[in-house]
């Protein structure tokens, strides 16, 4: 990663928050379309509540465009990427990748989780040198959404 796009990531502010939520929103909508829109509205408190968490412990990265308003974002926590949500609209951009690569350069990451039907994250994890490690049947909150762990493989 170029020194240019690490000086691109910068920290989340209290101020970010409504617009991250709506990033992690339409982020997915587009790409989890294995959730129902009952589970989507399950997770939106918990999705709120860690969102400000990670905010307040200086956790969340962001990539902001030219007027400032971020359409990307990351948190890392104990070594793995916990959220990674891309706008919809910036997709395809570089964006996804650029963050993953800052979370393994500058944050030591070597580990994600990713909903085994999110074929697409699965694919992006596994061509960025991610491989499964094992499988669990169901998400973190009991319900039947298989998660994949993944690891950085050594030569990642």
């Amino acid at each position: 990663m170029t020194p240019s796009l690490i000086s691109q990531v910068s920290l989340a502010h209290a101020a970010d928050l409504p617009r991250l939520f709506d990033v992690w929103h339409l982020s997915v909508r587009a790409t989890h379309d294995f959730l129902a829109d009952s589970d989507i509205a399950f997770l939106m408190p918990f999705v709120r509540e860690e969102l400000a968490r990670v905010t307040a412990e200086r956790l969340l990265h962001v990539l902001r465009a030219d007027d400032g308003v971020a359409y990307a974002f990351l948190c890392v926590e104990h070594a793995r990427i916990e959220m990674l949500f891309v706008h919809p609209d910036r997709r395809g951009s570089g964006a996804g990748r650029n963050l993953v690569q800052y979370a393994i350069v500058k944050l030591q990451a070597t580990a994600v989780d990713v909903n085994e039907h999110n074929t697409q994250a699965h694919g992006f994890y596994r061509h960025l040198g991610f491989t499964v490690e094992n499988r669990s049947p169901l998400d973190p909150f009991g319900k039947p959404f298989p998660i994949l762990h993944l690891k950085l493989a050594e030569n990642g």
